[in-house]
């Protein structure tokens, strides 16, 4: 666990800072320098592109990941690679055509009732290829061990970025059209540069020689793809739906709470970086004892980091949304209910990169085709009845029933669990520091009241889960914090 804990908490941080200038660009720069209309204009486009994102990828991020280190040498590797960088043309440029010859169809059925999405439609397509290409180079990184870069790109870049096109566009250099077009710009240069940068670790050299295993591969790739949509679908599917339901303006006060609660998985997203190579290494070499450390480990870790941050949201989201402008306190219950879906979420551990980089990879497509359509029925039941809530409900639902069947089967097939006695512990400690600090306020300004219940919630969260020792990773890294020396 040291590569997964240094590379972690580097990347950590790194999305921690990016999150950090997302929440302003979210939560300020965005309610105060553009019109509700158009943020979720913004917010549907890139939700509709991400959807497309693993079609458009041809499933080569995840390829890339689970066969690399299976190829000894480096001609096999060189034309493994080659094979990586040209499959998603297969998808993108019929796409492309199709796009171009019915683009006045799917415009307007993408639409909706919402007119103003038909002419930056084709944005959409631009966005996912930008979003596909970036996790490609992204994945080549990876294997490479080298994750910070490729996350600082991921979740710092484009967000400062974007912090400047808002500034613009309310300094008057930018009119909207100019900020959307730039926003999606952002996006394509950020893809270049994670481009020069994965080639800087290992240029490709371009080797158009049979490949070993490669019907294996083609069928792994051809399979993830759905697999990959289908979490994507889970995940933004939400967004699209209430474009199709509710006003435009309602999709930016979900995309407010939902990026709020999105905080909540941001040591999931970190650690998965690193996680996930180094899982499909163990599974190529059929390590299980050290699988089934990582396993548990990374579980406990992750629910104890992640329960820490839902605290802190939770507790003080009262008092986060009288800083916000108040069309967007329709999205409180959201918080809650994503948030409580993103700390499930941690539960997992490193279940997700088990089942990508293992032989049944196809269990996750046959369960998420199964949950993406009911993620869709959810929606189309809970939306017209609740609205943004009823979009939380669904997606609640769906989450909790995909992460449950997911960890019976590798349970089933692995007989791993990665549950501990210190799970159960750390339940306990949310329930209570939930008891004990929720009705507990302080009338000052929000921020103070913001700092002070935070630091309060920060000593007692910590010290407890120091001194209960819930966690050797997390005690060894406080030690190192606090310059504490076990003999």
């Amino acid at each position: 666990m040291g590569v997964v804990v240094n590379q972690s908490i580097k990347n950590t941080l790194i999305t921690y800072l990016g999150f950090g200038i997302g929440a302003i660009n979210v939560m300020f720069l965005y309610t105060s320098f553009l019109s509700d209309e158009y943020f979720g204009l913004v917010s549907y486009l890139l939700s509709t592109a991400n959807i497309m994102m693993p079609l458009m990828a041809f499933g080569v991020h995840n390829t890339i990941v689970k066969f690399y280190s299976s190829f000894k040498t480096k001609q096999s590797q060189n034309s493994f690679l080659t094979l990586m960088l040209f499959l998603p043309l297969l998808v993108i440029i019929p796409f492309g055509l199709i796009g171009y010859f019915a683009f006045s169809f799917i415009s307007t059925w993408l639409a909706g009732d919402n007119i103003i999405v038909v002419d930056y439609v084709w944005l959409i397509y631009i966005a996912a290829i930008t979003f596909a290409y970036f996790e490609v180079f992204y994945a080549w990184s990876k294997v490479q061990m080298q994750t910070v870069f490729g996350n600082f790109m991921k979740e710092v870049f484009h967000r400062v970025c974007t912090t400047a096109l808002l500034l613009m566009l309310y300094a008057g250099f930018l009119t909207v059209d100019q900020f959307i077009y730039s926003v999606v710009g952002v996006y394509a240069m950020r893809m270049l540069i994670m481009k020069l940068y994965a080639f800087s670790l290992r240029f490709p050299k371009l080797k158009f020689e049979r490949i070993p295993n490669l019907k294996s591969i083609l069928k792994y790739t051809t399979l993830i793809i759905i697999a990959g949509s289908v979490a994507n679908v889970i995940l933004e599917i939400d967004k699209f739906m209430i474009n199709r339901y509710e006003a435009i303006e309602n999709v930016a006060y979900y995309g407010v709470a939902i990026y709020i609660a999105t905080v909540i998985g941001v040591p999931y997203r970190s650690m998965y970086q690193i996680v996930n190579p180094l899982t499909a290494k163990l599974l190529n070499e059929k390590n299980k004892i050290d699988l089934k450390i990582l396993y548990k480990k990374s579980s406990l870790t992750l629910f104890i980091i992640s329960g820490f941050i839902f605290l802190l949201i939770i507790l003080n989201i009262n008092e986060l949304y009288k800083l916000i402008d108040e069309n967007y306190v329709d999205g409180l219950i959201v918080v809650f209910i994503i948030g409580l879906t993103k700390l499930l979420d941690s539960l997992l551990g490193n279940n997700n990169a088990i089942l990508f980089n293992s032989d049944y990879y196809r269990m996750v497509l046959v369960l998420g085709a199964f949950l993406a359509v009911l993620t869709v029925v959810l929606n189309m039941i809970f939306i017209p009845l609740y609205g943004i809530n009823g979009a939380a409900f669904a997606t609640f639902i769906a989450i909790l029933i995909y992460n449950i069947s997911k960890i019976v089967f590798v349970y089933i097939k692995f007989k791993m669990l990665p549950f501990t006695a210190n799970t159960v512990k750390v339940i306990l400690l949310l329930l209570v520091s939930l008891g004990v600090f929720y009705f507990w306020d302080f009338p000052f300004h929000p921020i103070v009241n913001i700092a002070l219940k935070s630091l309060l919630i920060s000593l007692s969260y910590g010290f407890l889960v120091y001194w209960l020792n819930l966690s050797d990773d997390i005690s060894i890294l406080l030690n190192k914090i606090l310059r504490i020396n076990k003999n």
